[in-house]
């Protein structure tokens, strides 16, 4: 036998217990391995559950965090609005007296005297602090429009020269109009108040001039291009456009909300655009917003078109003989200074005047009068001892034919209670222009003739 051959050995066969013992040690680690995988697995578990736990908590407090800001903003807004309606009602009547005297004033100078420019300016004023007090009272709800079926070419083309004044000599402003433009039922005055916030921002948004583009166009919107928010069918669309810094994504998506302002302090309320798409909806409208930085910004404002005929109070009177009367009116004001401008006005254009302080008064005025009859009774709503719809009824009671034109400063809220605000009763909301009063006078006794 070969040497070699000694030197390689057979391995020893196991004996049965050692291959059990074997078996076992196997068995026990394919255990101690699956016992392991399932503990990382339920820790795995576990540990998801607690993520997604942490995400659920995170979103509840981001809730509860917009839920209490919505409570603040909700509060501020009654606050703002309690604040508004308290002062409304002293505020123009003060801004009603500063319009009708400086109105008096600059229509009795003549055209080159350096005073008149004075008396313009206070108007100017006298209109943008009436039109901020309307933004407080139309965003805290306490203030609603009073829509009628208009042509908004109409109201561009009065509101031109006022908006004018607002902007730089350094910006070029151009009015497009669509010639056969489509009905809306909007409330004018408001809708003056829009474009002239509009107008602010595009000027404040062009430091060094630029050109800002007024525009007017019937367009349809589809289902398809339809933007969020907005209802399909025929509308007439109102765009400002400026060529000024343009807006940040973040700054648009806080653009609506009302306090948020980009403008220095002092400079901006941020009420503007808040108050902008209040209007807007009340109307039934949209209102948006495309911006780039450095490419400018223009608003889209689109208002459902209505087939019905303008309204009668959508047709200024713009002949200035019209204005004249010789009628007898009565005008019942518990504030003097008001009281004695609107006298002053309504006899300048030829009619008689007889005033009254308060409901009784009025009554007792009325009852003595022995002249040519009243034909017209302009009078404050809420005043000491009677209120002017306690006065009116009564009046009526004797001469069925005569008209009451109401007026106030107060807030539609509280006058509402009055039923002053009903269909069919004609309402001039303080402050007033001298010509606002004398359009409305004139109006109302050529209709009682027409009728």
């Amino acid at each position: 036998m070969d040497p070699k051959d000694s030197l390689i050995t057979e391995p020893e066969p196991s004996s049965p217990s050692e291959d059990l013992a074997q078996t076992v040690a196997g068995d026990a680690g394919i255990k101690k391995d699956a016992n392991e995988s399932g503990r990382n697995t339920r820790i795995e578990q576990a540990e998801a559950r607690t993520e997604q736990a942490e995400i659920r908590i995170e979103q509840a407090e981001a809730r509860t965090e917009q839920a209490e800001t919505q409570l603040i903003e909700a509060q501020k807004m009654e606050v703002l609005g309690m604040l508004a309606g308290g002062v409304a009602h002293d505020f123009n009547n003060i801004l009603a007296v500063i319009m009708g005297y400086s109105n008096l004033i600059a229509s009795d100078l003549a055209p080159d005297n350096p005073h008149k420019k004075y008396a313009e300016e206070i108007q100017h004023a006298t209109e943008r602090a009436a039109g901020l007090t309307r933004q407080l009272l139309v965003f805290s709800r306490k203030q609603t429009v009073q829509p009628v079926v208009l042509d908004i070419n109409d109201v561009v083309k009065d509101l031109d020269q006022m908006l004018r004044r607002l902007i730089d000599e350094n910006i070029e402003m151009t009015i497009i109009s669509e010639k056969q433009i489509g009905r809306i039922k909007a409330d004018p005055g408001f809708i003056g108040q829009v474009l002239m916030n509009l107008v602010i921002n595009a000027r404040d948004a062009m430091h060094n001039g630029g050109k800002l583009t007024i525009s007017t166009k019937n367009v349809t919107l589809d289902e398809s291009h339809t933007p969020t928010g907005a209802i399909p069918g025929d509308h007439v669309m109102l765009s400002v456009c400026d060529t000024g810094t343009g807006m940040t994504d973040e700054v648009k998506a806080h653009l609506f909300e009302a306090f948020f302002t980009t403008k220095p302090r002092g400079k901006g309320t941020g009420l503007g655009l808040a108050t902008c798409q209040t209007i807007v909806h009340q109307s039934g409208g949209y209102i948006g917003v495309y911006s780039e930085v450095g490419k400018g910004t223009t608003f889209k404002i689109y208002f459902p078109q209505v087939e019905q005929p303008l309204d009668v109070a959508a047709r200024l009177i713009k002949s200035e003989p019209l204005l004249r009367g010789t009628e007898t009116l009565m005008l019942v004001e518990d504030e003097p200074s008001l009281r004695y401008m609107a006298c002053a006005v309504l006899e300048l254009r030829g009619y008689k005047v007889l005033t009254a302080t308060n409901g009784q008064d009025a009554l007792h005025v009325a009852s003595k009068h022995k002249g040519p009859p009243i034909r017209l009774v302009i009078t404050d709503v809420i005043m000491p001892l009677m209120s002017g719809k306690v006065m009116a009824e009564s009046l009526k009671t004797t001469n069925p034919d005569i008209k009451i034109l109401f007026t106030s400063g107060y807030t539609d809220d509280i006058i509402a209670n009055h039923g002053v605000l009903d269909a069919g009763v004609e309402f001039l909301s303080k402050p007033y222009t001298p010509s606002m009063l004398a359009h409305k006078v004139r109006a109302m006794l050529d209709c009682a003739v027409s009728s």
